[in-house]
């Protein structure tokens, strides 16, 4: 049960909210990549994993930089969907009991994780561009484009890791 509305009666006030909502996303995100880097054992991944990491980082700081011309604060807003795909992640790190396995089921979250913020970033930067905030437009469109890199690279590791988990026991 809600108690207090959002009140999302016109485009800025959602493009506000899906920021907050996305800021605290890839907050979560910098907080379950060490896991999976721990948990990787493809050195490949573990070196993808690590560079999306620093990457996500700067996500967060371009995030607050616009949430701050914005909306004066940053203020996140809980992102539920991305919680759910993390939790997806973690069962998979400790249910596979195969390395090879676990590899391609991290790979698999992880690319859920991309292709959500994919959604997300290219959406809000539409938003930018109809809302007339041009700087935030480039912002999003630099992240959106690190996000696709980012699945790209997961999906030529997956071609050998996939294959690997199929040879499994």
């Amino acid at each position: 049960m809600k108690f207090f509305s959002a009140n999302l009666d016109n485009l800025r006030k959602l493009y506000v909210d899906q920021l907050r909502q996305l800021h605290s996303a890839e907050t979560q995100i910098t907080e379950a990549l060490p896991k999976m880097v721990k948990a990787s054992t493809d050195l490949q991944l573990k070196q993808a994993l690590e560079t999306h990491l620093q990457e996500t980082r700067g996500h967060v700081a371009r995030l607050e930089q616009i949430l701050q011309q914005a909306a004066g604060k940053v203020d996140p807003k809980k992102n539920k969907g991305i919680a759910a795909l993390i939790t997806e992640g973690e069962d998979v790190i400790t249910d596979a009991t195969d390395e090879s396995v676990r590899d391609a089921g991290i790979i698999a979250a992880a690319q859920k994780v991309e292709h959500y913020e994919m959604a997300a970033y290219g959406t809000l930067r539409n938003y930018a561009e109809i809302l007339a905030e041009t700087e935030h437009a480039h912002l999003l469109e630099k992240t959106l484009e690190e996000e696709k890199h980012a699945d790209a690279v997961l999906t030529a590791i997956s071609d050998s890791a996939n294959t690997q988990a199929e040879q499994a026991a």
